[in-house]
C-alpha cells in the first residue's frame, strides 16, 4: 500500500505556544508500507470506551484489534492516574450503568484492584468519594488495573498493540478501508471492515474527513487540563476529622487564607483528594491548568512541565498546612495529561443542554450517566458555569435530570459510514460533556459501539446510521445493560455533583 501525506505546520495556536520549532513550509511524503492481516474491527484507543468496545465486539464474534498509544490499557484511569470510575452508580451504591462496566467493577473489586464504597450515614466526608454524594465513584489501583485489563482483553482473544498511534486512514466511497498505524515496527496499514474511534479527540474521525468542532463556541478555548498525582503516607482519619470539624471538604477557606498570605500561587481554589485502594494512598486532582490546547503538542508539553512542578509545590503546601498530609510523599505523577475536552463530532443529531432539563426518552438510548454539570470555565478553573456553589451548596443554575441519557446517534459521525465515536468526542452541546465525559458512561458507549459494529459486520445493517436502535437496545438488555429509564434506581436522593 502507498501512503501519501502532505504535512503542514501552519497553526496559529502551535506558533503561539512554541514558535521556535515551527515553520509554514509543506512537504510531499510518499512511501510503500506493509499491510497487516485484516480485522473485522479496529478499535483506536484503549481507554474505558475502547476496552469496552473491544470486549463487546469480540464477544459478538468479531476479530478485533485494539491499538493504544500508551503502554497499557485503561486510559485516564491508569496512564492518567485519574483512578476513579465515575458516573456509574448512585449515592446509595445502586447501578446506573450495567453491562461491562458493572462486570469489570465487580471483578476488579473481588481481586483487590478496585473498591465499591458505601455511603456514610453520619458524616459529610467519605474518603473514597470526597463527599457523600460523590460516593458513586469506584476508586481503582492504576497499576493493578492495567494488569487486570491486560488479562481481561487477552482472555477474550483481542489482538493488542500498545505504544501504537493512528496516523492516517484510507477512505473509499465513504468507508474507511485501512487504518494507518505507527509503532516500533514502522508505519503499517491495517485493513478493517469497521472502525471505532475511542481516542477521545476524534483523531480518526478528522483523519477520515468527518466534521468536528473544538472548544467553546465563542473563542475555541477549552476547559482547564489537569495533571493528577498520587501520594502515599496520607492519614485519612486525620484528614476526615479536619473536614468534619471545619465542614469544608474543599478547604476553600484554608486556600483563600493561604492565598492572602501569598502561599497559594495557583489560579484554582478547591482541594480534591480521593482515597484509593490502599489505606494511605490519595489521588490528588486539585490541579487545574488553564489555557492548554489538548490538540497541540507544544501546548501539551508545556502543561506537562508546569504540572510536574506544581505537583511538588502542592505536596509541600499540603505537608505544611493540610492535616493528614504531614508524612505524605509523592508516589507517582501521571505520565498522561488530563484533558477534559477537545474535538466533538458533528452528527445528524446533537444532544443539547435543554434536552436534559427533564426526563426525556430517546428511541435509541443505549445507557445513562449519574453525574452532574462538570466542565469548568476555560479561564476560571474552579468555576462551574452551570452550577451555583455558594455557601458550599451544589445547586444547578440550569436544570438537569439526575440520570443523563446517551442516545446512540451522538456517536455517529458524518459522513463516514463505518466509523463510530464513543467517549468525549460525541455530538453534544459543549456543556453536555460534563455529565457524559466520565468513565462509566464512556464504557456504556463503547459497549454499544462494539455491538453495533457486530450488527454491521454480520450483515444486519449496512452502515452505522442504519443500525436498528431497538435491536441494539435489546441486545444490550440481554447482557444486563441499563437502557430503559424504568430500569434505573428510583429511590436515590436528588443531589447532583
Amino acid at each position: 500500500m502507498t501512503l501519501s501525506l502532505i504535512e503542514s505546520s501552519d497553526s496559529n495556536q502551535s506558533i503561539e505556544s512554541n514558535p521556535s520549532i515551527l515553520s509554514k513550509s509543506t512537504m510531499n511524503f510518499s512511501r510503500n508500507i506493509p499491510v497487516l492481516a485484516p480485522f473485522d474491527l479496529v478499535v483506536c484507543g484503549g481507554g474505558p470506551s475502547g476496552c469496552a468496545a473491544a470486549l463487546a465486539a469480540s464477544r459478538a464474534g468479531l476479530s478485533v484489534l485494539l491499538a493504544e498509544g500508551q503502554s497499557q490499557p485503561g486510559g485516564m484511569a491508569t496512564s492518567g492516574m485519574v483512578s476513579h470510575w465515575l458516573g456509574g452508580r448512585t449515592q446509595l451504591g445502586e447501578w446506573v450503568v450495567g453491562g461491562l462496566f458493572r462486570e469489570l467493577a465487580q471483578e476488579a473489586s473481588e481481586c483487590g484492584c478496585a473498591v465499591l464504597p458505601q455511603l456514610p450515614t453520619d458524616s459529610i466526608y467519605q474518603p473514597h468519594g470526597w463527599l457523600p454524594w460523590f460516593i458513586h465513584g469506584i476508586p481503582v489501583d492504576p497499576f493493578a488495573m492495567a494488569v487486570f485489563l491486560d488479562k481481561k482483553l487477552t482472555s477474550e482473544k483481542i489482538s493488542l498493540l500498545y505504544e501504537t498511534d493512528v496516523i492516517d486512514t484510507a477512505v473509499e466511497h465513504g468507508r474507511i478501508t485501512h487504518i494507518v498505524i505507527q509503532n516500533k515496527n514502522g508505519i503499517q496499514a491495517v485493513p478493517a471492515r469497521m472502525v471505532i474511534d475511542a481516542t477521545g479527540d476524534a483523531d480518526v474521525a478528522v483523519l477520515s474527513g468527518c466534521k468536528t468542532v473544538a472548544g467553546r463556541d465563542k473563542d475555541g478555548l477549552m476547559t482547564p487540563a489537569s495533571l493528577t498525582f498520587h501520594l502515599y503516607g496520607v492519614d485519612h482519619q486525620t484528614l476526615a476529622a479536619e473536614i468534619e470539624s471545619t465542614r469544608s471538604p474543599k478547604f476553600r477557606e484554608k486556600i483563600e487564607s493561604l492565598r492572602q498570605k501569598k502561599l497559594w500561587p495557583f489560579p484554582y481554589d478547591i482541594f480534591i483528594s480521593v482515597k484509593l485502594v490502599q489505606d494511605d494512598v490519595a489521588m490528588i486532582n486539585t490541579m487545574r491548568l488553564p489555557g492548554v490546547n489538548g490538540l497541540d503538542a507544544a501546548s501539551r508539553t508545556s502543561a506537562l512541565i508546569q504540572g510536574r512542578q506544581e505537583a511538588y509545590a502542592l505536596l509541600n503546601i499540603f505537608k505544611e498546612h493540610f492535616p493528614g498530609f504531614e508524612r505524605a510523599e509523592m508516589k507517582c505523577i501521571a505520565p498522561l495529561l488530563g484533558i477534559r475536552e477537545t474535538r466533538r463530532i458533528q452528527s445528524e443529531f446533537c444532544l443539547r443542554v435543554q434536552d436534559l432539563s427533564e426526563p426525556k426518552d430517546f428511541e435509541d438510548t443505549i445507557g445513562f450517566s449519574m453525574y452532574g454539570w462538570d466542565l469548568p470555565d476555560p479561564q476560571k478553573p474552579s468555576h462551574q458555569p452551570l452550577v451555583d456553589e455558594s455557601n458550599g451548596k451544589f445547586i444547578n443554575k440550569t436544570p438537569k435530570v439526575l440520570y443523563t441519557p446517551v442516545p446512540y446517534r451522538i456517536m455517529v459521525p458524518h459522513p463516514v459510514r463505518n466509523l463510530l465515536c464513543p467517549g468525549r468526542a460525541i455530538s453534544v452541546e459543549r456543556d453536555v460533556l460534563g455529565p457524559l465525559r466520565v468513565m462509566a458512561p464512556c464504557m456504556a458507549m463503547g459497549e454499544a459501539c462494539g455491538m453495533a459494529a457486530a450488527e454491521i459486520v454480520h450483515g444486519h445493517a449496512t452502515d452505522v446510521a442504519s443500525v436498528n436502535p431497538e435491536t441494539l437496545r435489546q441486545k444490550l438488555r440481554n447482557v444486563s445493560c441499563i437502557v430503559d429509564r424504568a430500569a434505573l434506581p428510583d429511590n436515590s436522593p436528588r443531589c447532583d455533583p
